[in-house]
């Protein structure tokens, strides 16, 4: 039945509806129509109660996310939905795997749920800038509770199964044969009145009574959801339990789904989607290049980046032994390590189970030698070219054969420092952002003879640690800090010209930025900046000034911004307004004010066009690549998607033209349009349709 995607059958009087769509029994049109007619023949044919199942390796992942845009297959879901709660005779879900956004929700439409400890339940769709479109919003308050249902709608975090169990979600817990349990159990329920959730208010009774600590709830969530807007809607479509019957709640769900479903910020978020999947598949490895294993990793470094990368790796499983000459070093390490878990325990990111877990995977050497048996080890030293040369020299003899040998660098040449083993194949780049156990991005460097087999070696851990992945290659500052590096270039400009520092950051904080370029030098550190531009005989004139004066940013109280007392709050100094005013008369500029749409433009023009210039070099794969780590490295919002989507969406012949514009005004070579912007902007093409076919 309808394309095999849905088969029906009869254990006695238990009719069974079985979904078969893989990978992930997405909830396309073809599936729908099967369950709709296996559900009206199944009770024509006068069956006691109905079981739907699924095969594979999950319940669902929910809708189809390729309909979008599309014209509409019928049934929709929620008309499918109510369709199944509307059932004289019980209809059970067999939950397994993952019960996602429609799959969670179909879920919720059936009269009981069962399923094994190990499920995940949850309504994703906050994610990809939406809210669920297919009553969860109404379902799931009227199932557990408004408090209960509030952050796994408007964070998107799945629900596990054990949890699922105490709330009542899961009706009973089933370790076996999923189907045949399913089948015992609707036979118990056979003939027994039926629980619709959208004709029973009763678990919504006690925040009608008092809604204090659902308002409460909802502040705080939102106070993490960076100004988007899907958290807000998926807030107040649960507030709408308080004043509105299912019916009118439903409506406002749906319409506010197609609302932001066609907006600048979902379009973003779904491209981001798409772009975390795309960034695993490396051009010319195929399906059978497989990942070396990896049960045990060493990590060389006991100071921030190190400690940060044995605290990622440990949270994902695997056995760390940190290694660094100095015993006061470790300790120090392990304990900034444990403190960081207790502090996420007590916030509720982690179990007590979890961060004692976490922390027994953790050992601690002062000898290179603890790394002969790990099945990959990551080099996270000070950034110096020599050093790190003589350190994978060391690991050359003392690895075992087949072990990855990865640098943390985040500017350094690989291919330099694999020349330094015997084994160049098996040495690559992860260059992690800090702090390396929250920050998400993780760039991985293809040397010139990496093989293959490590790259996907190190998406796989780096997946499994939580991060995401995206590979590039070898050039100074790789992508993100390359690209970066194009900007810091045309803000030290700008203020040579005339803007200050706080006209800069509000113009970047108005886009979307947490904070400004400025700002951030100031919380990174200007003598950081200071050391790599002096090793590369480069010059930043403002910054330099105020490195060598030694205001160091926030550690120091005074950078670009003053910081009073210990507070992480920029003040504009007029000390620095007449430093800067002195030195751009130095260097023959007559201050100007520039626009803020100026500002903007130079801001990001200088990602853009560096982005160009990185594709065409083919350093980076895709143009969404980029997007990835800009967002999740750097801090661009997540509503604009990434430069260059932003560019595609804003028109790259446009921002050509105007990036031309300000080239010929001001002579600045770093200013002009590389010549893969230019080919685009001149053939009417976008960054996406570019990097079609390279991944």
């Amino acid at each position: 039945m309808s394309e095999q995607k849905v088969t029906v059958r009869r254990d006695g009087e238990v009719g069974v509806i079985e979904i078969d769509n893989p990978p992930v029994n997405a909830l396309g049109g073809a599936v729908r129509k099967g369950i709709w007619d296996g559900l009206h023949d199944l009770q024509g044919a006068g069956v006691s109660a109905i079981v739907l199942a699924c095969k594979g390796r999950t319940f669902s992942g929910g809708a189809d996310i390729t309909e979008f845009g599309k014209p509409p297959v019928e049934p929709g879901l929620s008309v499918l939905i109510d369709e199944i709660e509307a059932s004289d005779v019980p209809v059970v879900a067999a939950v397994f795997g993952t019960a996602l956004g429609g799959g969670f929700e179909i879920a919720l439409g059936c009269h009981y749920r069962v399923g094994p400890s190990s499920v995940k339940l949850g309504l994703p769709e906050v994610k990809l800038g939406l809210l669920p479109g297919a009553g969860g919003t109404q379902r799931l308050p009227r199932a557990i509770g408004m408090e209960a249902a509030l952050p796994p709608i408007v964070t998107g975090d799945p629900i596990p199964g054990d949890e699922a169990a105490k709330l009542g979600l899961l009706d009973r817990v089933i370790e076996g044969d999923l189907t045949e349990g399913a089948i015992a159990f609707a036979r118990e329920v056979a003939g027994k009145p039926v629980r619709r959730l959208s004709r029973d208010d009763t678990a919504l009774a006690s925040t009608k009574a008092d809604p204090i600590a659902f308002e409460e709830a909802a502040t705080r969530l939102l106070s993490r959801s960076r100004g988007l807007k899907a958290p807000a809607a998926c807030v107040q479509a649960v507030r709408n339990c308080l004043t509105m019957d299912f019916a009118d709640g439903s409506k406002w769900e749906r319409e506010t789904f197609h609302d932001l479903r066609s907006g600048e910020e979902s379009a973003a978020q779904r491209h981001h989607f798409f772009a975390e999947r795309a960034a695993l598949k490396l051009p010319g490895v195929g399906k059978e290049v497989q990942p070396r294993p990896v049960k045990k990793i060493a990590v060389i470094g006991a100071g921030t980046m190190g400690g940060g990368i044995t605290m990622s790796m440990a949270t994902g499983g695997y056995d760390v032994v940190m290694i660094d000459k100095s015993q006061e070093a470790l300790d120090r390490g392990f304990g900034i390590i444990e403190k960081n878990y207790r502090k996420t325990q007590a916030r509720g990111g982690f179990t007590e189970a979890e961060v004692d877990g976490a922390l027994s995977r953790i050992s601690l050497a002062t000898e290179l030698s603890a790394a002969a048996d790990a099945d990959m080890v990551i080099e996270a030293v000070y950034e110096n070219l020599d050093l790190k040369k003589s350190i994978f020299a060391e690991l050359d003899k003392v690895a075992k054969p087949g072990a990855v040998l990865a640098s943390n660098t985040s500017t350094l040449d690989v291919d330099e420092i694999a020349a330094a083993t015997s084994r160049p194949a098996d040495v690559m780049g992860m260059h992690f952002f800090s702090p390396a156990n929250v920050m998400k991005l993780l760039e991985n460097i293809r040397g010139e003879k990496s093989s293959p087999d490590i790259l996907v070696t190190a998406n796989t851990v780096g997946k499994q640690a939580g991060k995401i992945p995206v590979t590039v290659g070898v050039c100074n500052g790789f992508a993100g800090n390359r690209m970066g590096g194009a900007r810091a270039r045309q803000v030290q400009r700008m203020l040579l010209e005339g803007a200050m520092p706080q006209d800069v950051d509000r113009v970047a904080k108005a886009f979307g930025f947490a904070m400004g370029p400025l700002a951030v030098n100031d919380l990174a550190g200007l003598d950081i900046g200071y050391a790599v531009r002096k090793e590369r005989g480069e010059k930043s004139p403002i910054a330099d000034k105020l490195a060598e004066m030694g205001r160091y940013g926030q550690k120091t109280g005074a950078g670009f911004y003053l910081y009073e007392g210990g507070s992480r709050t920029p003040i504009p100094d007029p000390f620095v307004e007449n430093l800067i005013r002195e030195t751009s008369a130095e260097h023959g500029f007559t201050p100007r004010e520039i626009p803020e749409q100026e500002i903007l433009d130079r801001l990001l023009f200088p990602l853009i066009n560096e982005g160009a210039q990185i594709l065409d070099e083919g350093i980076a794969i895709r143009s969404s690549d980029l997007d990835l780590i800009w967002v999740n490295g750097f801090g661009f919002p997540l509503a604009k998607g990434g430069p260059m989507f932003w560019a595609d969406r804003e028109g790259v012949g446009n921002v050509y033209e105007r990036l031309k514009g300000y080239y010929e005004v001001s002579g600045d070579p770093n200013l002009e349009p590389k010549p893969l912007l230019q080919h685009l902007a001149k053939t009417g093409s976008s960054f996406a349709d570019w990097s079609k076919g390279r991944g």
